[in-house]
């Protein structure tokens, strides 16, 4: 009779140990129904800085002059290289140097550092009607090398490009095929360069409403986002994962027990 009870008390300590982390498993606990309302961070527009690169594509009734501004297109073809002017995902972009600057063709040097997309075409747009060089101007800005890191219990950890403002953490941990089972929801890091510092910043992926406030919900270029090994991934890094905490020594000990209580009975 004692060793059936220690063994209830063995399965029990078993079913205990595989529930106990259920809870940090989902996301957005707190919600609480389809129709609750969050509050989410203040909008954040990707900024331009130094060492980015972006495209920057003027358009006109007049083709021919807009030419004069658009960087050449260049593809590669059979082993050539060609190269022609228009619009498309192989045009040539331009990179901040460290002064925050790029030299626009005909304008000259343009400052950019700080503006977001809307501002520069907005400015590049200004500068060309200013000096009667195109009349109608139609000026598109993207990002072309703006990317974020994604590291650790991710399904496929690396670099993923930033296409659009307001890129937010779950795109990011989308891209990168979400966390794995042994990830820490509850504590994602997310690094972000800020006036020449490092800062750290915890988002917990299991709570809706910190998640929808937290300043780092919207990401910029460059941030790294760093997601935790849980403690059964850690368990797992030992030499053999069988540690007192870890599942597998509660079985090898269910498995030891049952055998002695054979060989008892026989």
């Amino acid at each position: 009779m004692k060793f059936h009870n220690m063994l209830l008390v063995v399965a029990s300590a078993l079913i205990l140990a595989s529930c106990s982390t259920s809870k940090q498993i989902s996301y957005f606990q707190d919600l609480q129904s389809e129709i609750e309302e969050l509050t989410l961070a203040d909008s954040t527009e990707i900024r331009i800085q130094p060492k980015d690169k972006i495209s920057i594509v003027v358009n006109s009734q007049d083709f021919r002059l807009t030419n004069l501004f658009n960087l050449p297109i260049v593809s590669q073809q059979i082993g050539q290289e060609s190269t022609s002017s228009g619009t498309s995902r192989g045009l040539s972009g331009y990179t901040v140097d460290t002064h925050g600057n790029i030299d626009f063709p005909v304008i000259g040097l343009v400052h950019v550092q700080g503006m977001t997309r809307e501002e520069v075409a907005a400015h590049i747009k200004k500068e060309l009607q200013s000096h009667d060089l195109v009349k109608d101007p139609v000026v598109t800005v993207e990002f072309m090398n703006l990317a974020v890191s994604v590291m650790g219990e991710v399904s496929s950890p690396g670099r993923y490009n930033i296409d659009r403002d307001n890129f937010t953490i779950l795109d990011a941990l989308s891209q990168a095929g979400d966390l794995t089972i042994y990830g820490k929801r509850e504590k994602v890091l997310v690094l972000r360069n800020e006036d020449g510092k490092q800062r750290v910043y915890d988002v917990n992926l299991c709570s809706a409403n910190q998640l929808y406030t937290s300043p780092v919900y919207y990401l910029q270029q460059n941030d790294v986002i760093y997601v935790e090994p849980n403690n059964t991934r850690a368990r797992q890094s030992t030499i053999n994962g069988n540690t007192v905490r870890s599942t597998s020594f509660w079985i090898s000990l269910a498995s030891l027990l049952t055998s002695i209580a054979v060989l008892i009975v026989k």
